[in-house]
């Protein structure tokens, strides 16, 4: 009697977990999805009472007034550019910093980690007129060099690493290496490198994602239309006085389908660094 006392509680239990799970997930999805009737909806849609909630048939043809209206192509390609670059130098630097905050000891370490995540803690609108003035001097205005430069130290993903390698990479390991002759870069390649690759992917994720969404950094350093990242060129759809919401959506909606697929191509791993540890 017990035991289908217990069962029954928990088959209850899990329902109700299932239950909350999928009801945020359609809390969590619904923007999105009116992203997307919206982009297949007359612009007079937008402010229709009760709301619109069923897709139209006019997602071709408000793809085709963003394309008349900006270089969505090249504006794609150019944040593309932008944001694979940044990561990628981005997880190198974090990785080798994270690696050496977390198995090496030199003088200030302790203090050098706490000033990196002290930068945390302070406004990006703050440093933004003179960090303008330094790319000026340098010749970088208008160029994406220009905008890469600013992502490339990032405090989050030093912090991120260091944790990771603290608790995933044994002491052990590193004093083997040693003992077989490997120097620091080739203990990082050959047995740090493969460990921490489920921190590679939620740390990439999160950096492609912050930089493709990023908007006043590009917007204040790019002004040639040929420059432009998409979100640039997506904020230039609104500068008339009759504003076609259909349209401004559905180049919203194309700019968000890369971000899906990169997360649908790393999902794996994203989620096995999360649950890394819970389970012995």
């Amino acid at each position: 009697m017990s035991k289908i006392a217990g069962t029954k509680k928990f088959s209850l239990s899990t329902l109700f977990v299932y239950s909350f799970l999928s009801l945020t997930a359609l809390f969590s999805l619904f923007p999105f999805y009116w992203m997307f009737v919206m982009a297949t909806q007359p612009s007079a849609a937008y402010n229709s009472i009760p709301p619109t909630i069923t897709p139209g048939t006019l997602l071709v043809e408000n793809f085709q007034k963003v394309l008349g209206a900006i270089d969505f192509f090249q504006a794609m390609l150019n944040t593309i550019i932008l944001c694979t670059t940044v990561t990628v130098v981005v997880l190198l630097i974090s990785s080798l910093a994270g690696f050496a905050f977390a198995k090496f000891k030199f003088p200030g370490k302790n203090i050098l980690f706490i000033a990196i995540l002290l930068t945390m803690v302070i406004p990006p609108q703050l440093g933004l007129i003179p960090q303008y003035f330094l790319i000026a001097k340098a010749g970088l205005l208008d160029t994406l060099p220009g905008v890469m430069v600013l992502f490339f130290l990032n405090p989050l993903g030093i912090f991120l690493m260091r944790q990771y390698v603290s608790g995933s990479v044994p002491d052990e390991l590193i004093e083997a290496a040693k003992l077989d002759g490997c120097n620091n870069i080739t203990t990082y390649r050959k047995i740090v490198l493969p460990i921490i690759l489920p921190a590679f992917a939620t740390l990439g994720i999160i950096v492609f994602t912050a930089v493709w969404g990023e908007f006043l950094w590009q917007f204040t350093i790019l002004r040639d239309p040929e420059n432009y990242t998409i979100q640039v060129a997506l904020a230039t759809l609104s500068n008339t006085f009759n504003v076609d919401f259909g349209m401004i959506l559905s180049g919203v909606f194309w700019a968000t389908v890369p971000l899906i697929i990169i997360f649908l191509c790393f999902n794996r791993l994203f989620i096995s660094s999360i649950t890394d540890g819970a389970v012995k």
